[in-house]
């Protein structure tokens, strides 16, 4: 398949859940700009991100520093207002790279991670926003504070740190009730006066834009299973 057909899929794409987005916020009572589109990219190629981009897409998530650093350097080039979130765990060697390449921080999950951002942002002079992960289905095997102590964790990146800690991520058990959980995010954010909400994915997007999602973040929707990634890199060759 040509380039420029796998660049009407993912314009397409974007189209149509732009417009399930908005249809979604204003079924909640919101206006479509209160909802950030996330496109998640990840193991996506350079070339599916740029359709996304010449789509209009602006704000991507990425899981990995590895393929941040890979595909978006570039892409900023030609694209300068394009807006990449860290969407995936980060390991403290990788702090560095992440305040320098990324724009926003969604998975802020424990002390020593929050202590070497913060000495990072100060020595570079660059103050990201951060999202606290929390991990609502208290997962062994997932990342992401627990409900008990987010409170505390809240206020210690705050106030101790001085971190930008504009609102809370989570992602729920894949086989519960979504809804109970950006229920749970919900409040956690508002009692610590939060107001970015990073939470619903392709399956689940809209329930949770009517939990107040501010940020959904989208892949499989936009890109497919992997399988518009085959198609350009195919294109590519």
């Amino acid at each position: 398949m040509e380039e420029a057909a796998v660049s009407k899929i993912i314009g397409a794409n974007l189209a149509g859940i732009r417009g399930r987005v908005e249809a979604a916020a204003r079924e909640a009572g919101r206006t479509a700009d209160a909802v950030s589109l996330v496109a998640v990219s990840k193991t996506q190629p350079a070339e599916a991100v740029r359709a996304a981009l010449d789509a209009g897409q602006r704000v991507f998530g990425e899981n990995r520093m590895q393929e941040v650093l890979a595909k978006f350097p570039a892409l900023r080039l030609e694209f300068p207002d394009l807006v990449l979130h860290l969407i995936g765990p980060l390991q403290t060697n990788k702090v560095k790279d992440v305040v320098a390449h990324c724009d926003v921080i969604e998975t802020l999950d424990r002390p020593r991670l929050a202590e070497a951002l913060a000495r990072e942002m100060e020595r570079s002079g660059r103050r990201l926003p951060c999202l606290i992960e929390v991990n609502t289905g208290e997962e062994p095997q997932k990342a992401g504070v627990l409900p008990a102590a987010a409170d505390d964790f809240i206020g210690d990146c705050r106030d101790r740190l001085g971190l930008a800690i504009e609102g809370l991520m989570c992602i729920p058990p894949e086989n519960e009730e979504p809804a109970l959980h950006f229920a749970l995010l919900r409040e956690i954010a508002r009692r610590n006066g939060l107001t970015t909400l990073s939470m619903g994915m392709s399956a689940d997007f809209e329930t949770a834009i009517r939990f107040g999602a501010t940020h959904v973040r989208v892949g499989t929707a936009i890109f497919g299973a992997r399988r518009v990634a085959a198609l350009t890199q195919s294109a590519a060759e």
